[in-house]
């Protein structure tokens, strides 16, 4: 029987794995991982089946350094992936991106393409990245010659089902003669309608928000646990995020302490109102600067697509409150939103799950760009 073929991605900047999850479920084959944060590449190793020599936990300027070391683990890769943090490219910034102190991943991102050559490469990165375009293409340029053809496009999240108010700049690149433009019309026709929060929401065991501080290590079904046994009720959602997958399980579904007064604040707060809401006007800690703190509470509404989620919610979830129980989302529930199956499980810390949940692009919005690339290797 002939060995089914594979097609080798590289994950650059993974975090915990959404992109390579996504792009996976496409028919990638995730080859070889890199994260600077142990703590997350520990959860993408949980979730993979790789060997530890195809992870490069640390700083990507060194594994560009040590390039040569890895020449037969690079041979043949198909798809190169990542979103390199760049903070230097916004419009008021007049030096060239590359000069930038703060833009070093990016460029080391340029130099791994250069000397790894794949056949496709995907950059995501925030949309403000459209600011400064044009120097981009001529940073690709000055880095892949004439090699590669690449097109860019701003993409939503909720365009493809992701319950989800998200945009990101996605960069598409190849050196097999394919055009870039019908890549991305592939891409779009996966879109269909996006879910609401309620539908990522529903099914899930009711939480309470943890009223006892200092008690990180003790768990209370209450409040939620690390792990439990659960019984999922198979809704359209589910089977978007889970395909045909029994999940039995149900992990980081889990709540944090909050005080008296934020708890009362989450019970009062109608869905869809914030700070300035008149039914928390008494105990609003921030009064005096309510035009700066008016979004420092707000109460999602289960009949839209939620806000974005961001790593802010490892410092709280004030901003993310749940539509019609008194407390934040907790770390699954925002997973759910971000369309990772119900089986991947989040390790390390507990303010850590937000994190790397909050950074992670939305698996079902990854895996809608793998199928469009995979039409064409």
């Amino acid at each position: 029987m002939s060995k089914k073929k594979q097609y080798k991605m590289v994950d650059l900047f993974a975090g915990c794995g959404g992109l390579s999850l996504g792009l996976e479920q496409a028919g990638f084959t995730p080859w070889f991982v890199n994260e600077i944060v142990e703590q997350f590449a520990n959860t993408y190793k949980f979730n993979h089946n790789l060997s530890d020599d195809h992870y490069y936990i640390g700083d990507i300027a060194k594994l560009n350094e040590h390039i040569e070391e890895y020449k037969e683990m690079f041979e043949g890769i198909t798809l190169v992936c990542g979103g390199p943090p760049c903070q230097g490219f916004s419009m008021a910034n007049r030096q060239r991106i590359l000069d930038d102190p703060r833009n070093g991943l990016y460029k080391q991102y340029l130099i791994f393409l250069r000397n790894v050559r794949p056949q496709f490469f995907i950059m995501e990165n925030v949309k403000g990245m459209m600011n400064k375009i044009g120097e981009i293409i001529q940073n690709f340029k000055e880095y892949l010659g004439d090699d590669y053809q690449y097109d860019y496009a701003v993409l939503k999240a909720q365009d493809f089902g992701v319950p989800q108010n998200r945009e990101r700049f996605i960069m598409i690149g190849n050196r097999m003669g394919v055009s870039p433009k019908a890549i991305f019309a592939e891409i779009d026709k996966n879109k269909r309608d996006a879910f609401v929060l309620r539908d990522a929401l529903y099914g899930l065991p009711h939480l309470e928000s943890k009223t006892e501080k200092g008690q990180s290590g003790i768990e209370d079904i209450r409040s939620g646990l690390t792990e439990r046994d659960f019984d999922y009720p198979q809704t359209d959602f589910y089977r978007f995020i889970n395909g045909d997958k029994i999940i039995t399980k149900l992990y980081n579904h889990k709540n944090r302490y909050n005080n008296e007064r934020d708890i009362e604040i989450y019970r009062r707060l109608p869905q869809g109102a914030n700070s300035l809401h008149e039914s928390i006007a008494d105990i609003m800690p921030y009064k005096r600067r309510n035009d700066i703190f008016k979004d420092k509470y707000f109460k999602l509404d289960e009949s839209q697509i939620c806000k974005t989620i961001t790593s802010h919610m490892k410092f709280d979830c004030n901003m993310y409150i749940h539509p019609w129980e008194a407390r934040g989302l907790s770390p699954r529930e925002a997973a759910r939103i971000q369309t990772f199956p119900d089986d991947y499980v989040i390790t390390g810390a507990q303010n850590m799950w937000y994190a790397q949940v909050g950074n992670a692009v939305p698996v079902k919005l990854a895996k809608a760009i793998g199928d469009g690339i995979m039409k064409f290797v």
